[in-house]
């Protein structure tokens, strides 16, 4: 069954990037590529039936929705399906085995991240990655003990596009939601992002999805890559 495609968000009315004292990142597609891990997952799945395996860069767009992305990518199937919730536990079941085999920081996060925490700019990642993938990946990668804050899908009752992770983010940071900027590479972020009172960044490096472009989420900014992220955040204070 399709999903209902989300609609962009307008941001007369949200603060500016120079208002900003903290950054929060999404994880998969933002900071992290992820994509490589979650398609094997997929494909051990396909493997498992004897189906030939779907190429990295073909699934490469849906990561970021993560299981209902991939598995409708791979098997044409939404939640709605009533195979869907057991291949969606075998799918995570296969992923947590194998969380981070090819998952990398992006080229220029590290740097990026290390400029922030020279100036003394607090960071922070909100997921709708579940907590049982997000805290060991997060420590896998070497962030946990430098983020301020994680928050993961599961940390609230509700998940983005939903403002709540957000707003808990800002509480753990105990900053307004206006002294904050959220960077992702889905429109969800965007929406999100918006709702909480923050200022917006779209990743447009990131994987994106298949339902709109960067430029029609009306996210404040849009970066191209992670250096133009950098030179973006590089006026935080």
């Amino acid at each position: 069954m399709s999903q209902t495609t989300p609609q962009p968000v307008q941001h007369n009315d949200a603060p500016q990037i120079a208002q900003c004292c903290a950054a929060l990142f999404d994880l998969d597609g933002t900071l992290a590529d992820t994509a490589p891990d979650l398609v094997a997952a997929v494909n051990k799945m396909r493997r498992d039936r004897g189906l030939e395996l779907v190429p990295v860069e073909r699934l490469r767009p849906l990561a970021s929705a993560g299981a209902r992305g991939l598995i409708g990518g791979a098997f044409g199937i939404g939640p709605d399906d009533r195979d869907y919730a057991p291949m969606r536990e075998e799918f995570l079941a296969n992923y947590e085995a194998d969380l981070c085999i090819e998952t990398t920081l992006f080229p220029g996060i590290a740097p990026l991240l290390d400029a922030l925490d020279g100036r003394g700019i607090r960071w922070g990642i909100v997921t709708n990655k579940m907590g049982r993938l997000t805290v060991p990946l997060v420590e896998q990668l070497g962030l946990a003990s430098r983020a301020s804050c994680v928050v993961s899908g599961d940390t609230t009752p509700h998940s983005k596009p939903h403002p709540a992770p957000l707003l808990h983010a800002a509480q753990a940071l105990a900053l307004a939601p206006g002294k904050i900027v959220y960077i992702g590479d889905d429109l969800r972020d965007i929406q999100a992002g918006f709702a909480a009172g923050m200022a917006t960044v779209a990743a447009a490096y990131g994987y994106c999805g298949a339902d709109l472009p960067p430029a029609m989420w009306h996210a404040q900014h849009i970066v191209d890559s992670t250096e133009q992220l950098a030179h973006l955040l590089g006026t935080l204070g």
